[in-house]
């Protein structure tokens, strides 16, 4: 299991197990013209082979190791970012069917908390200073590595909020939390960005937007974002983090 970087994604997927080739051909699907998926900086960034890329075959000790060294390494690499929009790299963290499989959105998403659990519990740097460390306080985000992350949960088991359905294997996007700020944060131009955005997912999706949607920079709660329900029913009323003394 290694980062891989777009530019050599389908010969990578070809050349390895077939589960990698589907989750391939699943992204080119959804990110590809004339996909109208919602969020054009994944599309754009695709289009621009700067999509990176983990594989996770199995979560026993040894596969969740290896993810967190994945995870440090692609990590270290976005801290060199220049800040252009255009040279942004997002990660996709790709699970096998035996690494992570369930029957029900609430199932994947039990499964990626306590995969974000354990990055917790060995991250091998400080909480960052300045960040919340309740996930029910306003500024509190997922911290690795030294950074803040964004991950969204995207499962085959969303069949209605298809914007978080990218095809037939559980995977995060991961992105530095940075990134949302400057592109999408509490500005007038950050939020027309946001509600166009948010009003192709409904279109897209044909429900109108997850409940636990907000805005970091305006203190609403963050976590909420991560894994969305399917159907817009009662959101959770308590993060699974459980956080370690900071």
């Amino acid at each position: 299991m290694t980062v891989i970087a777009q530019n050599t994604l389908m010969d990578a997927a070809y050349a390895g197990p077939s589960w990698h080739r589907e989750v391939a051909e699943d992204l080119a699907a959804r990110l590809t013209p004339p996909s109208d998926f919602p969020c054009t900086f994944s599309q754009n960034a695709f289009r621009r082979g700067l999509v990176d890329l983990i594989f996770v075959e199995a979560l026993d000790e040894v596969g969740r190791a290896q993810l967190r060294a994945d995870m440090l390494a692609y990590i270290a690499a976005a801290k060199k970012w220049d800040g252009q929009v255009n040279t942004a790299r997002p990660l996709v963290v790709a699970f096998s069917r035996d690494a992570a499989s369930a029957d029900t959105v609430e199932g994947y998403h039990a499964i990626g908390w306590e995969v974000l659990q354990d990055w917790h519990d060995h991250d091998p740097e400080p909480w960052p200073e300045g960040v919340a460390t309740d996930p029910m306080a306003p500024y509190w985000s997922m911290c690795f590595g030294g950074i803040q992350l964004f991950v969204n949960f995207s499962s085959p088991a969303h069949e209605q909020r298809k914007s978080r359905n990218l095809g037939r294997h559980f995977l995060f996007i991961v992105n530095p939390r940075e990134r949302f700020d400057m592109v999408a944060g509490d500005t007038p131009e950050g939020n027309r960005i946001r509600q166009v955005i948010r009003d192709r997912a409904e279109a897209y999706d044909g429900i109108p937007h997850a409940l636990e949607l907000g805005s970091y920079q305006k203190g609403e709660i963050e976590w909420w974002q991560y894994g969305v329900t399917d159907d817009n029913h009662e959101r959770a009323d308590r993060c699974p983090m459980k956080m370690r003394a900071t």
